[in-house]
Formats: structure tokens, C-alpha cells, sequence
């Protein structure tokens, strides 16, 4: 058996971690090892491949120490707080990758196969839109620039016309490869053109959904680099990112009420006309002392996280409520709404980490069913997940997407900082309805003032 031998049954092994991984991802259970098993797929191609460009051994050995330890400084340094972001940097950068290695191989090959320009064009377009919409979105998450959809008249217009442009491009390109590198430079252009404004009018709402969708995106623009160099592993992962990437961002659209079509066109973002139904009510403060008497009493708590959550870096104390009202008789659970947080998984990833037990995780459509026969459920950060104006106010712009029904407790507890509309920027007649109990304050601090209120009682 030779070196390519060798390399070639790398990749299919590569390849075989990469699909038991991912299976591995879709339970939190197995998560973390599906995770490093992918990792270890990885690793084996990366190598081989360095092996089969006659990358000295040594070298290898140092861009391992160096990539470990930027990932491993990468991984301390950011919070939890900023992890949808770094999320979508990721993305970015992986488009950026498709596209460089796109365009390297043009410049180093305009007289390739007409196949091989094809997938030249294609890691050049959707890897070129991947990063500047991965950016945009980045910006959005760290509120660098504004979270709100931004909207101008002949937006849809505008987006198609330079889509088609990009197309006509292609077309001329790969019938014309030589000589048609100024054309190449140009599609490169708009297609980072096209990625921001294809994100810019998303909503902050919808940040959820464009970061599974850019995630599919990169690995789109991974597996068209991988025809373009003939790295069969690379077709293989890119397509598996694909694929997932794509199934995702449809629960994603299902758990909104939206379509997938929805998504791939941009049609978030689109302007409300109506007047939205003002809230109404008087708003019912609690002190966490009275609360936690309520609590005390309580047989059954749903625990509904959100974003709030993990700004104040809450869910360890969480957890430790969590633990204190089972110690005391009471059924806990922890309610998951799918786009909860600012990216897929966000609060899976937060209870995970304090170490919740995945059993009392409960998925919106299972909650909602129990939800009438609740003592207590408490929201600790979130907004738009629980707003009952999706499914009573058809003006609201999230009017039909699926939400946690706590307004059918008995009692519902919503920690917030200040009445400050969410993250999508809509109010929440939530707070005054009469079963509506508002704990104001930081949300770490209150719910670890609860905690210590269960301890001397």
C-alpha cells in the first residue's frame, strides 16, 4: 500500500467520523463527543492532505500547536454572551476560505475544465456572500450596528437585479475562462455586495435562523472548493455542512412560521402597516422575598431562558434554584424555545454548561400541552418567545409563529432589567396580563436573591 493509498482510506475514515459525529450532535447527550470525534475527522484530513503538498512533518507539528493554541485562547476569552457572534464569524471565515482557494486556483489556472471554472465561480459567489453576510450578522449580534431590519424602497428589486447580474457573469465566465479574470474580480465584488444586502433586512428577531443559514452556506461553498481542488474529503464535510445546515434552518423557519423560501429570498423584515394593538394593563412588581414564597408552594415550575439569561451569565444559579425546588417536592422542568437566544442551540449550550440535566429540557410543542396545569412558570430573559401577541395580534409582526404559553400558568414570573421591548424590538402585552408577576433587576442577582429567600425559609 502506497502514500495515496494510505491518504485516500484517511479521507474515507475522515469522512466516517464526520457522519458518526454529527448523529452524535443531534442528542445533548452524546454532544460533546460527537463534537470530538468530528474534530479528530478533521484533524486526519487536514494532515493528510499537508502530507500529500509535501508539507515537511515538522511544520505540520507547528501549525498544530499554533491552530490549538488560538482555538484554545479563542475558547477562554470569549463569553458565552458572545458566542453567537463568534458563530458567525466562523461562518465568515469559512466562506472567505471558499473563495480564496476559488480564486487562487483561477489565478494560478485560467485554463482549467469548464467543470472546474463552474465550481471556481460557484466557491467564489456563495463564498464571497457567506463572509459579508457573516459579517453583517456579526455586527447585528454585537449590536455594532443596528439589530433592526433595515428597509428602502426597491430593497427586492435592488437584491434580484444583482443576483442576475452575478448569474449573466458566470455565464460569461465559464464560456469565456481566459482572458476573464477582470470579470471574476467584479462577480467577487458583488457577491460581498450581495451577502450584506441579503442580511441587513433580517431583524434581530430572525438572527437564529440567517446563522443556521449562513452555516449552510459555508459548507456549500466548502464542498464547491472541494471540486475545485479535487479534495474528496472536503466535498464530503462541505456537503454534510450543507445538508445540515439546511435542515436546521427549516426547524428554524417551522419554529417561526416561515418558509424556507421565505428565508432564501430575504423576505424578513417586511414593513407592518397596521397599527400594533397598544398593551394594556397595570404592571404587577414583585419583591424576589414574596416570590419566593410562592415558589415555596409551588408543585410544579417551568423554567422559560432567554438571552437575558446569558447576558447575566445566569444559568449556574439557575440550575441551583432548579435543584432547591426539587429538594423541596417541586416538579422542574426547563422550557426550550428552538430560536431562543441568538443563535441555534444557544440556551441548550448555556444549561448544558451549568450542568442541567438534559431529562428536564422540554421542547416548546411538549411544554405547551402542561402548560394550563402549572403552578409557576418563570421567564428569565426572554421576550419575543413568549409574547402571546403572536398568536392574539395579527398586526404584530410575529403574529403566527409558535410561542411558549406562559401566560397559561397560574402564575408567571418575568425577570426583566426595565419594560424594554426585546431584541426584536416588539412589546409584549405579557407583562400586564393579571397572572403576570415582574421581577426587576439583574437577572443573576434576582434569581440568586430567590435562592437565598428558599434557603431560610
Amino acid at each position: 500500500m502506497d502514500l495515496t493509498d494510505i491518504i485516500n482510506l484517511t479521507y474515507v475514515i475522515a469522512a466516517v467520523l464526520f457522519i458518526f459525529g454529527l448523529k452524535m450532535l443531534g442528542s445533548q447527550a452524546t454532544a460533546r463527543r460527537g463534537n470530538a470525534i468530528s474534530a479528530l475527522g478533521m484533524l486526519m484530513a487536514v494532515v493528510a492532505t499537508l502530507l500529500t503538498k509535501g508539507i515537511a512533518f515538522q511544520w505540520i507539528v507547528v501549525g498544530l500547536i499554533v491552530g490549538a493554541m488560538a482555538g484554545a485562547i479563542a475558547a477562554y476569552a470569549v463569553k458565552m454572551t458572545a458566542m453567537p457572534e463568534m458563530v458567525g464569524l466562523f461562518n465568515g471565515f469559512g466562506g472567505l476560505s471558499s473563495m480564496l482557494v476559488g480564486w487562487a486556483e483561477y489565478h494560478l489556472h485560467p485554463e482549467s475544465p469548464t467543470f472546474t471554472m463552474i465550481s471556481i465561480y460557484l466557491a467564489v459567489l456563495i463564498g464571497g456572500l457567506t463572509f459579508s453576510g457573516s459579517v453583517v450578522a456579526y455586527a447585528k449580534l454585537a449590536e455594532k450596528i443596528t439589530s433592526r431590519a433595515v428597509l428602502f424602497r426597491g430593497q427586492q428589486v435592488v437584491n434580484a437585479s444583482l443576483l442576475l447580474v452575478i448569474v449573466l457573469f458566470g455565464v460569461l465566465f465559464i464560456t469565456f475562462p481566459e482572458g476573464a479574470y477582470t470579470l471574476l474580480i467584479v462577480a467577487i465584488a458583488l457577491s460581498l455586495i450581495l451577502g450584506v444586502m441579503a442580511v441587513i433586512p433580517i431583524g434581530g428577531a430572525d438572527m437564529p435562523v440567517v446563522i443556521s443559514l449562513l452555516n449552510s452556506y459555508s459548507g456549500l461553498a466548502a464542498s464547491a472548493a472541494g471540486f475545485v481542488i479535487l479534495n474528496n474529503v472536503l466535498i464530503v464535510a462541505g456537503c454534510l455542512v450543507g445538508a445540515s445546515g439546511l435542515i436546521l434552518t427549516n426547524i428554524m423557519c417551522k419554529a417561526m412560521n416561515r418558509s424556507l423560501a421565505n428565508v432564501l429570498f430575504s423576505g424578513f423584515g417586511t414593513v407592518v402597516t397596521k397599527a400594533l394593538k397598544s398593551a394594556k394593563g397595570e404592571v404587577k412588581a414583585m419583591s424576589p422575598e414574596d416570590a419566593s414564597l410562592v415558589l415555596e408552594a409551588a408543585r410544579s415550575v417551568v423554567i422559560v431562558p432567554g438571552y437575558g439569561m446569558a447576558v447575566a451569565q445566569a444559568q449556574h444559579v439557575v440550575r441551583e434554584l432548579g435543584e432547591l425546588l426539587e429538594h423541596n417536592g417541586t416538579e422542574v422542568s426547563y422550557a426550550i424555545h428552538p430560536v431562543a437566544g441568538r443563535m441555534p442551540g444557544h440556551m441548550n449550550v448555556l444549561l448544558a454548561e451549568a450542568d442541567v440535566p438534559y431529562e428536564q429540557l422540554v421542547e416548546m410543542e411538549a411544554i405547551n400541552s402542561v402548560m394550563p396545569a402549572v403552578d409557576v412558570a418563570i421567564v428569565i430573559g426572554a421576550n419575543d418567545v413568549v409574547n402571546p401577541a403572536a398568536r392574539e395580534d395579527e398586526s404584530s409582526p410575529i403574529y403566527g409563529m409558535p410561542i411558549i404559553n406562559v401566560d397559561q400558568a397560574r402564575t408567571v414570573f418575568i425577570l426583566k432589567r426595565s419594560m424594554a421591548s426585546g431584541f426584536a424590538g416588539i412589546e409584549n402585552p405579557l407583562f400586564y396580563y393579571d397572572n403576570a408577576r415582574m421581577l426587576f433587576g439583574d437577572a443573576k442577582a434576582t434569581v440568586q436573591a430567590l435562592v437565598n429567600e428558599l434557603k431560610s425559609i
